[in-house]
């Protein structure tokens, strides 16, 4: 479940271009309940709380905005388009997901984001003293365990309370 796949994403490779230290991960926990990614982290010594999601918004100034925050949390919009300059802010629709980040839902990664598109990135303050946190690689079951401070210094992201 854990084992750690050969094949490096773009994310991976930007991290690896910028001397940034990470441990990739094959794990499958994102159509998983609390109780079933509990069961499926705990032998690998993780929580679901060291897991982060990157969701990718429009807001009504800037555009595309990405916030990155722990899988048991819920996003709150407002908070969102208040720290990136917006009035409002709302989910970018599936189906403009791919075509706006690069990405499909579920392989959403901020580097690669980042490295793409340049959006402003927000990171959720509960990962700013953390040692580390996983997100996705670029590709479906596939993570990154990595510290979100070298994260938000590549990335030029922001550390603010973004959950509900």
């Amino acid at each position: 479940m854990a084992k750690k796949k050969s094949k490096k994403t773009l994310p991976e490779q930007v991290l690896d271009q910028h001397g940034i230290a990470y441990t990739p991960w094959s794990l499958n926990v994102m159509d998983q309940s609390a109780a079933e990614r509990a069961a499926t982290l705990a032998p690998l010594g993780l929580k679901d709380t060291d897991i982060y999601k990157t969701l990718a918004a429009n807001g009504d100034k800037t555009g595309p905005i990405v916030a990155v925050l722990p899988i048991t949390e819920h996003l709150s919009l407002k908070k969102l388009a208040a720290i990136s300059g917006n009035k409002k802010a709302h989910m970018l629709p599936l189906k403009d997901l791919q075509k706006t980040t690069g990405y499909i839902h579920g392989a959403n990664n901020p580097v690669g984001i980042w490295q793409n598109k340049k959006f402003p990135i927000y990171l959720d303050q509960s990962a700013e003293d953390r040692e580390y946190f996983l997100v996705s690689a670029g590709e479906l079951n596939h993570s990154d365990q990595v510290n979100p401070q070298d994260i938000a210094h590549l990335v030029d992201g922001h550390f603010a309370d973004l959950t509900e």
